[in-house]
């Protein structure tokens, strides 16, 4: 059963065999969508809630 996984950045869905999955040293994972939202998480260091076009919806 696939059970479909969201960016950490930005919030979308990421959809089956698209985007990067990113494994730290310690086993833990990061999924992202594009390498836009890994470039300014990983290598930037930018926070998602500055940028208009990465923030998540408003959880209801």
């Amino acid at each position: 059963m696939y059970v479909p996984k969201k960016c950490v950045f930005c919030g979308k869905e990421v959809r089956l065999g698209s985007g990067t999955l990113y494994v730290k040293n310690d086993g833990s994972t990061k999924s992202y969508c594009s390498s836009k939202c890994r470039t300014n998480d990983l290598k930037l260091g930018r926070d998602p809630r500055k940028l208009k076009w990465a923030r998540r919806p408003a959880k209801k």
